[in-house]
């Protein structure tokens, strides 16, 4: 009899959990069917069944949210309070319009209060669910990779929609697109500005966010903040993706993600919208999409531009404000998020500890290791390359390039010319009228990249710095790497340069193929475009278009593969060896 009651009650959990899974399955239904409204051409007759369809979903929308708050033992948790009151706002001003009949009102406004509610009943629907990554079947690095390829597809399918560019476009170019949207490249074989819509050109930015911070990033978070909680083995998962150091640091990092990006991007977009020239955008609509459409492509390293010419646009070019703004986002948004951090901690630790004291005179100070050695590397290394870099440039390119702008205009554009390549993609010279010297810098920031944990590509600053750590350290004749009186693990040596190794192997197979499949470009251009994919750069020398189906493809791979990385692929593939209890004798190779 207690099996069978047992049994009953499983039967009727699961029969509990599809009926409450409805709501969302409804709502997903919905917000195809908005993506079916955007991005097609419709006749007159089906507007008035879109309408009823978006009524009935709010309708049973609301109805869910008022059903969560009747057992009052078990209603949502306070955060989620004002969610739900937005949500109801928008609700009945959707409803109350549609039934009093006011069309024209309805057609210009409460369609986006409509749109507006659909989008979040359908975020506060999925975060009801119950997902739960199963480490057995799936490592976070797997996650990471499959996360990545289902947004390139689903971004694919989405800027192929007829309303998305203004005469179509074919599979691969989507493709291409989609990919250096979501790799945060900017490499583009059409131009964002004129072949892309309105429509399209928001796809493509909301791929660049969800691609810069990660869809694991926003759907965990928004999950956590609504249910409140989250299973042992999701946090295990998500430690490792986020880099957290403990468990229970894991959504307070998601939410710190989340919030820094969007106040940098914010500020950013503020800044660039002062720098405009009104004369060149003139309406206010059209220099906020502007702002925040480069602001979010520069922090997360994306590379994009409306313009056809990218900043090298005329009117824009000598906007050096524009130019600062936006090297400093590539600068924040290439430092890493947990460096970010790390100076958060140190701003707090200079108030409470070294500032408060002045007022206390009686406090004790304590003077922890705040600046971590990550953050001490990071931080060095960024800092020369791009000194080396703004140097070299500006020797290299004062009577070339450079030659049309000012004192100060040299000093900007050979700063912004030695920040772009570290994954970014921008320009404001032209690319083609670079000498082979200045390319060959460009080569090396370009693999060098930016930071770990961070939105952009390239094989990292920290292997950088090991590789040249490690080199100072043979010459020392040390047998172990020391720096800021810590010592360098040997696992941080060995994934070091297997990165290392394993980006000359991808960077050489990519430039061998494209070689043989478009021989007629130069191997220069070649080599140049495959080191911006790899490094998630967007730069190009002026081929990209001009590449073959094949070509792009084995692009849309490097991109891909640059931004997921290589040794993230093989860790993804191969799973995990469990430590080892046993050792073999050690001997020496003969290396020189």
């Amino acid at each position: 009899m207690k099996n069978y009651n047992l049994r009953k009650q499983e039967k009727s959990e699961r029969f509990s959990r599809r009926i409450r899974r409805i709501p969302f399955w409804i709502t997903f239904a919905a917000v195809l069917v908005v993506i079916y409204d955007f991005g097609f051409d419709k006749a007159p007759s089906i507007l008035p069944v879109l309408n009823w369809i978006y009524i009935f979903t709010l309708v049973l929308g609301l109805s869910s949210l008022i059903a969560r708050y009747v057992p009052l033992s078990q209603k949502p948790i306070p955060r989620a309070w004002p969610v739900d009151v937005l949500l109801i706002i928008l609700f009945v001003g959707s409803i109350i319009s549609f039934i009093a009949g006011y069309s024209d009102l309805f057609n210009r406004i409460h369609h986006q209060w409509i749109y507006s509610a659909l989008f979040l009943t359908f975020l506060r629907e999925f975060s009801t669910l119950q997902i739960n990554f199963k480490r057995q079947f799936l490592n976070p690095a797997q996650l990471f990779v499959l996360s990545f390829l289902t947004i390139i597809l689903m971004g694919t399918l989405l800027l192929m929609l007829p309303k998305a560019t203004y005469s179509g476009i074919p599979f691969i170019d989507a493709l291409f697109t989609s990919t250096s949207a979501v790799c945060v490249t900017g490499l583009i074989v059409v131009d964002t500005g004129t072949y892309f819509t309105h429509l399209g050109q928001i796809i493509i930015i909301i791929l660049i966010q969800v691609g810069g911070i990660g869809i694991m990033t926003f759907t965990s978070y928004f999950s956590f903040f609504f249910r409140g909680g989250s299973s042992y083995e999701n946090q295990l998962v998500l430690r490792e993706m986020t880099n957290s150091e403990k468990i229970a640091e894991v959504y307070s990092t998601l939410k710190k993600i989340i919030w820094i990006t969007f106040f940098i991007e914010a500020v950013g977009a503020i800044l660039i919208f002062s720098s405009l020239d009104r004369s060149l955008i003139p309406t206010f609509g059209g220099r906020t999409f502007f702002s925040f459409f480069h602001a979010i492509s520069a922090f997360c390293n994306a590379g994009f531009s409306t313009l056809y010419n990218n900043l090298y646009e005329t009117g824009f070019r000598y906007n050096y404000a524009l130019q600062l703004t936006v090297a400093f986002l590539i600068i924040f948004g290439g430092l890493g998020f947990p460096i970010v951090f790390n100076f958060i901690n140190y701003i707090k630790h200079l108030f409470v500890n070294r500032i408060l004291p002045f007022t206390q005179k009686n406090k004790a100070v304590h003077i922890p290791w705040v600046i971590n050695i990550n953050t001490r590397i990071v931080i060095v290394t960024t800092f020369f390359l791009l000194l080396g870099g703004t140097v070299s440039i500006y020797f290299l390119e004062y009577g070339n390039t450079l030659a049309e702008h000012n004192g100060f205009g040299k000093i900007v554009t050979a700063f912004f010319g030695a920040t772009t390549p570290r994954t970014a993609g921008f320009n404001s010279v032209d690319m083609t009228a670079l000498r082979y010297s200045t390319v060959m810098v460009l080569f090396i920031l370009m693999w060098i990249g930016a930071s770990p944990a961070s939105t952009g590509g390239g094989i990292k600053t920290t292997t950088f710095a090991i590789v040249i750590l490690n080199f100072l350290s043979l010459a020392r004749g040390k047998d172990r790497i020391e720096v800021y009186r810590r010592e360098i693990s040997d696992s941080s040596v060995r994934r070091a340069f297997a990165t290392i190794s394993l980006s000359m192997l991808l960077i050489g197979v990519a430039v061998l193929l494209i070689s043989v499949s478009d021989s007629d470009l130069n191997l220069v251009s070649v080599a140049f475009e495959v080191v911006s994919a790899f490094g998630t750069v967007g730069l190009s020398l002026g081929i990209t278009a001009a590449l073959s189906t094949f070509g792009k493809f084995v692009i849309v791979i490097t991109m891909f593969l640059g931004r997921v990385t290589m040794l993230t692929l093989m860790i993804a593939l191969f799973r995990k060896v469990k430590h080892l209890k046993y050792r073999y004798p050690s001997e020496e190779i003969l290396i020189n």
